[in-house]
């Protein structure tokens, strides 16, 4: 089970505005238009942190599958400002662990969109089903793998 790492509504990748999430290069999955506020990310399944950076991280599950969650479009040019890492690379955390606070007015200020795709790694496109619509909170199960 793959739970929302932010609370949110639920959007489709292909909305997503950048074309390696939309067009699924990296992965399919969903992505999260997430609340206005100053928040903490949570690790969306139980697992191993394999890349651990400010804007994004990847956790590998015990299945093997890697899970990209990744915090707005473009944010690597932010080179960290505006995120606190929690935890660090390569810790095990469990489902609803905090790994980043974040702050999405702050990301929108600047310019960027502070979508969350949340990605399931090497997966052809459109193989990860959802029937999630609307607003989801942290924790809500999202997806199985």
């Amino acid at each position: 089970m793959v739970v929302a790492p932010v609370a949110g509504t639920v959007v489709a990748l292909a909305d997503v505005p950048d074309p390696v999430f939309a067009q699924q290069i990296v992965g399919s999955g969903i992505a999260i238009d997430p609340e206005r506020a100053e928040s903490t990310v949570v690790a969306p399944a139980d697992g191993k942190l394999l890349k651990l950076h400010p804007h994004a991280f990847v956790l590998l599950t015990a299945a093997g599958k890697g899970l990209l969650v990744h915090l707005g479009i473009d944010t690597v040019q932010l080179e960290g400002e505006g995120f606190e890492l929690l935890v660090a690379e390569g810790d095990e955390v469990t489902a609803g662990t905090s790994i980043v606070r974040w702050d999405p007015v702050a990301i929108e200020a600047g310019g960027r969109s502070p979508i969350v795709p949340v990605v399931v790694m090497d997966t052809a496109p459109d193989s990860v089903h959802s029937d999630v619509t609307g607003a989801v909170r942290v924790g809500d199960e999202i997806f199985t793998l």
